[in-house]
């Protein structure tokens, strides 16, 4: 990260970082004293704290950057959603698709209610992905015969939520990038199968294993596809940090549950099929700009989230003006080292935050530009 871009977003570091870290140790003093007696004060609990911290990085998105989120969905759907259990599967165009649909869960009351499926090393992350771990996310290590059990466990967790929740679930395994789509293109020549451009091949193990333990609880998948507008850089934690506006486009499909296959072949080709349709929905708005025939809801900001920042603002700025005046920390040069110090560790913990969340940028000279049929795969 440059420096000029490291000094920007101190400050927003700085809250971000102690205020988690006091979501944190208060998650951890319910987990231990109160999750033992019920589980379901301690989720409702918990879904407070959680969304007490997360709704600072949705001011970031709606009050800092100033992104614009368009709403793409049909007016039965648009009703329901918020009220009903739901599992989601979203392509990963983007390094910020997860954060986008967290602005979605808190218009519709269920942020703090939002789990996800994603990589064991994500709950490792300081403040952010300890928060996740406390809330229950679904941790894996893409190896099955340890991830099956992870799963299992769970799914069967999110029986007794006591909330509407959402399961997010990003089936392409990975981000997207031209790289591992000449991958993806390249295994569905080699398999027959319908060649993607836009999207990759989703890799449906967890999902069959998701459709087949949530029948009973979850009764509709809402298959959500993402796009940034062709005149729009792709948003990033970064951008977002340093106030650069910028807008997506989100449609959604419900599903209901109880129309999916029995079998799990037959629930593994549905998956499919519907990145197929991803696939063409995506290249129709490349080519003729057309992104959805479904209606645009209007979806407006909530002042919530500037009610929270402002709060932890004002509550952390008093703490930290009471601890200088009584430390006078800054009155010795061991002082204002260790706060240099605290700084140049908020600076180190936030970039990490920022390139966890960035997909992996091909390198030039990994592209195949001498080889004619991979470059037809791309540029079909």
């Amino acid at each position: 990260m440059a420096l000029p871009a490291t000094i920007a977003i101190l400050p927003l570091g700085t809250l971000f970082i102690l205020s988690g870290l006091i979501v944190n140790v208060i998650q951890a003093i319910f987990f231990v004293l109160v999750r033992p007696l019920s589980k379901t004060l301690y989720r409702r609990i918990n879904k407070v704290l959680t969304e007490s911290l997360w709704l600072e990085l949705i001011w970031l998105v709606d009050w800092w950057a100033g992104f614009k989120v368009n709403l793409y969905v049909d007016s039965e759907t648009f009703q329901l959603i918020g009220k009903e259990n739901a599992l989601l599967i979203c392509n990963h165009k983007s390094d910020v698709d997860w954060l986008i649909g967290w602005v979605l869960a808190q218009r519709y009351g269920c942020l703090g209610c939002t789990r996800a499926i994603m990589k064991k090393e994500v709950k490792y992350l300081p403040v952010l992905g300890w928060s996740m771990w406390f809330a229950e996310f679904l941790f894996l290590e893409r190896n099955w015969a340890k991830d099956e059990a992870a799963l299992m466990s769970g799914f069967k967790r999110l029986e007794h939520i006591p909330m509407p929740f959402w399961l997010a679930l990003f089936v392409e395994g990975t981000h997207f990038t031209q790289e591992k789509l000449l991958a993806a293109q390249e295994f569905a020549v080699s398999r027959g199968l319908p060649i993607p451009r836009n999207v990759l091949i989703p890799r449906t193990k967890g999902f069959v294993a998701a459709v087949t333990h949530l029948r009973t609880t979850v009764p509709a998948i809402y298959d959500c596809t993402f796009v940034v507008p062709k005149s729009e850089p792709s948003p990033t934690m970064l951008r977002i940090f340093k106030g650069i506006s910028s807008s997506v486009m989100v449609q959604v499909k419900r599903h209901k549950m109880e129309e999916l296959p029995q079998t799990d072949d037959g629930i593994s080709q549905w998956c499919k099929d519907i990145f197929v349709a991803k696939d063409a929905l995506l290249e129709k708005y490349n080519t003729q700009g057309i992104f959805s025939e479904l209606e645009l809801q209007q979806i407006h900001r909530p002042k919530i989230s500037i009610l929270v920042v402002v709060s932890w603002a004002c509550l952390l700025g008093f703490l930290l003006y009471k601890f200088f005046k009584w430390s006078k920390l800054l009155s010795t040069w061991q002082g204002i080292l260790f706060t240099v110090l605290f700084l140049a560790l908020v600076a180190v913990v936030m970039e990490t935050l920022i390139h966890s969340s960035q997909s992996e940028r091909p390198k030039p000279k990994n592209l195949p530009t001498q080889d004619p049929m991979k470059q037809s795969l791309l540029q079909t």
